[in-house]
């Protein structure tokens, strides 16, 4: 077997690393100050309307002895989850204190925080945009091509992954299929449904624009899209911390601050 050396790439580009931390900042923010708004009324329906008898998702407490208990109710399906949802640190509320921001109840100073910080992530994911269309970022490393695309690639990845096999060498150098297709579909998809949601629950925005509500069959229903989108980015983040941790904590990390990435060459292909 061929000897190999350790070779720095220059793998992500200043506007690239510092969007990314600023994202950092601006979701987490963003999901914390969310769950505080939620948490003035902790349950979703479809619809227009809503439906106070029958809430599709629900976090609510009730009185079982001496003691409160929190109920998390999912259609038919209700857990107990006191301490976590429904009831936590002595007090109902549908997401504890530490998940929230701020930690203490209140839904003004929640929806402060939420709105600075949406548009600290709108202005932020433009900037994004702008500089990688511009630089051929987006084009050249984010959009799958149709070898990649084909179904037999795409089982041989997921495998790959599945095994926690994860490209060395010159595979290295750029993001596989899985990644495009997780990216594009979080910032194609996910991420303009949160916009469009959140833009939709805003009494001032329905006065001007009566035609959203409709497309999503009702403000109700909005901003049970705009929840379960929420909850996608949160599983898409813990996936993608998960892979930084399994595939090389420091070198996936030293690209994200100085843009260098390790990959592993032949000896002979400097």
């Amino acid at each position: 077997m061929p000897p190999t050396m350790k070779v720095l790439i220059y793998r992500h580009s200043v506007v690239t690393r510092l969007t990314h931390w600023i994202n950092v900042v601006a979701l987490t923010l963003l999901l914390m100050s969310g769950l505080q708004i939620f948490n003035a009324h902790p349950a979703l329906y479809w619809g227009q309307k809503s439906t106070f008898a029958e809430p599709w998702v629900a976090l609510t407490a009730v009185e079982r002895g001496d003691k409160m208990i929190g109920l998390t109710k999912v259609g038919p399906l209700t857990l107990e989850t006191t301490g976590l949802f429904g009831f936590s640190g002595n007090e109902t509320r549908g997401f504890p204190a530490w998940a929230t921001a701020p930690g203490y109840r209140n839904l003004a100073d929640g929806r402060h925080w939420h709105f600075f910080f949406a548009w600290v992530f709108v202005l932020n994911g433009l900037v994004y945009l702008s500089a990688n269309s511009l630089n051929g970022h987006i084009r050249r490393d984010l959009l799958p091509t149709r070898n990649e695309l084909a179904p037999r690639h795409l089982w041989h990845e997921i495998l790959d992954h599945a095994r926690l096999r994860f490209a060395r060498g010159e595979e290295a150098r750029r993001y596989n299929t899985l990644q495009k297709l997780a990216y594009g579909g979080v910032v194609l998809v996910v991420l303009p449904l949160m916009v469009l949601t959140g833009l939709t629950m805003s009494p001032a925005v329905n006065a001007g624009q009566p035609w959203l509500p409709v497309v999503f069959g009702g403000r109700q229903s909005a901003r049970t899209i705009h929840f379960i989108c929420a909850g996608l980015i949160t599983t898409f983040v813990l996936v993608h911390v998960a892979m930084v941790l399994l595939s090389g904590v420091w070198n996936n990390l030293r690209s994200m601050v100085t843009g260098r990435y390790a990959i592993d060459v032949e000896g002979d292909a400097r």
